[in-house]
């Protein structure tokens, strides 16, 4: 199986002859197997580009075949398209982190009681993968299949529930669609033993980057 977790941040570059810097990106790739005892050592590639374009992942990854860890970036939607009858390259999982996120927002700003219980329903999905990381792909799926997966029905159904009541203009209302929109991609890390409930190590990675920028900084200070 091919897993890549991908994140495209903006990094601050220079433009030669106005004297100031413009704003670029690096594509992070990211493959990590530890979590579930994989033979591959974990690696981190980095693309610049001077935009945030759908072109340039698919020029990245135009021989990938595989699972892609990622956010809701329009630019990768092409990605998992099936081609002249053929089905899709990649698959898309989605990122619980991501998801996550938003709901926490809500909670932060309004102490939502919704978004606290959405809050928890999630907590207990992360429970689970806590107590399997590093584990061998196959106890990770009986794992999730047995504890999991009935939680991500009944997480879904709640959603359900709650999207009909709520308005679809409030953030509350665009936390919950943004998880129902992209259910089967968010709940397609239960299936294998050998994909990931989010993104992070990616996210992680990116940390080098922001490191090197502060080194450079203090270094053009000198």
């Amino acid at each position: 199986m091919k897993s890549l977790r991908p994140t495209l941040p903006p990094i601050k570059v220079l433009a030669p002859g106005r004297g100031s810097t413009i704003t670029g990106r690096f594509w992070n790739y990211v493959v990590d197997e530890r979590p579930w005892a994989g033979p591959r050592a974990p690696a981190a590639l980095f693309r610049y580009s001077p935009d945030r374009k759908g072109e340039r992942p698919r020029e990245h990854l135009a021989s990938f075949t595989g699972y892609l860890h990622a956010d809701a970036y329009a630019g990768y939607a092409q990605l998992y398209a099936p081609g002249n009858g053929a089905a899709a390259r990649v698959t898309h999982v989605a990122c619980m982190a991501h998801a996550r996120r938003y709901f926490y927002e809500v909670f932060e700003a309004t102490k939502s009681p919704v978004a606290a219980e959405a809050l928890r329903r999630i907590g207990q999905l992360y429970e689970i993968e806590a107590a399997i990381t590093g584990k061998p792909a196959e106890l990770r799926l009986a794992e999730r299949q047995a504890r999991a997966v009935p939680l991500l029905a009944e997480f879904k159904t709640w959603l359900g529930a709650e999207r009909k009541r709520l308005s679809t203009k409030s953030a509350l209302g665009k936390a919950i669609q943004y998880s129902l929109s992209r259910w089967d991609a968010l709940a397609r890390y239960a299936s294998d033993g050998r994909l990931a409930i989010d993104n992070n190590p990616a996210e992680r990675a990116l940390r080098t980057i922001a490191m090197t920028e502060s080194l450079c900084a203090s270094c053009s200070s000198i």
